[in-house]
């Protein structure tokens, strides 16, 4: 199996664990040239950064080209483009609309799909910006998730090799709050439908329960550690992961 990390600007790099895809979300404020030079950092580390191009997180054309081609020159060799979820701060609402000026040539594309469903926008809709985003993209990574049903129908739609999001194992409690934050509709039914007493919602959930329903669809999944890394690291050193 394969797997990979996100982190955040904060991140120390020095605690990273040995998994080489390390992808580097850029927040909404976060200055896009201070994302590049994480990227360097990590190329010069034995990385492979995955750095985040969120569209509506660019102003304009120019700046866009600017944040592309400083991840080139510094090495990097892959992107995840998406939408973002930040309103607009420039000429960009989709990532349709970067991936469509050709910047990316030369470089691994990733896109966001969302099994889940989307806050922002409706499911049909999400499906056309899909097909419409296929022509640019190598692969697929996902929201992180914790039903398996939802995860296993989209990926046997797809076309393109599919990285399931999964957390790292954090308290039910924990995830809740985030699956109410991104709108994980089916993600917090399942967690509530599945935390019967009140101590299940302080127990860690085990990343390893979804993995074996998985891995016959998937054998790619891509980590979202909410700040919980030690954790993480511990884990995928106790399960070989890493």
């Amino acid at each position: 199996m394969n797997f990979s990390l996100e982190i955040t600007m904060k991140t120390d790099l020095s605690v990273l664990p040995k998994l080489k895809d390390v992808y580097i979300t850029m927040l909404p404020g976060n200055d896009y040239r201070e994302v590049a030079n994480k990227a360097k950092e990590l190329v010069q580390s034995g990385f492979n950064p995955i750095p985040h191009f969120p569209a509506r997180s660019i102003k304009n054309f120019d700046a866009l080209k600017d944040y592309v081609n400083m991840c080139k020159d510094f090495g990097v060799k892959q992107a995840l483009v998406i939408g973002g979820s930040a309103e607009p701060i420039g000429n960009y609402h989709c990532s349709l609309q970067i991936l469509d000026t050709g910047l990316f040539n030369g470089m691994k594309i990733g896109i966001a799909g969302h099994p889940d469903g989307s806050p922002d926008i409706s499911d049909s809709d999400l499906e056309k910006a899909m097909k419409d985003k296929m022509p640019f993209a190598d692969y697929i990574v996902t929201q992180w998730l914790l039903d398996p049903d939802p995860i296993i129908k989209f990926i046997s739609k797809q076309t393109l090799p599919v990285h399931v999001g999964i957390t790292g194992p954090l308290k039910i409690s924990s995830l809740l709050k985030f699956a109410s934050i991104v709108g994980a509709k089916n993600s917090l039914n399942f967690l509530k439908s599945n935390a019967t007493k009140a101590v299940d919602l302080l127990r860690p959930k085990d990343p390893n329960d979804l993995i074996k329903n998985l891995k016959s669809s998937t054998q790619n999944f891509h980590i979202y550690t909410f700040g919980g890394l030690k954790e993480t690291n511990k884990w995928l050193e106790k399960n070989n992961y890493a």
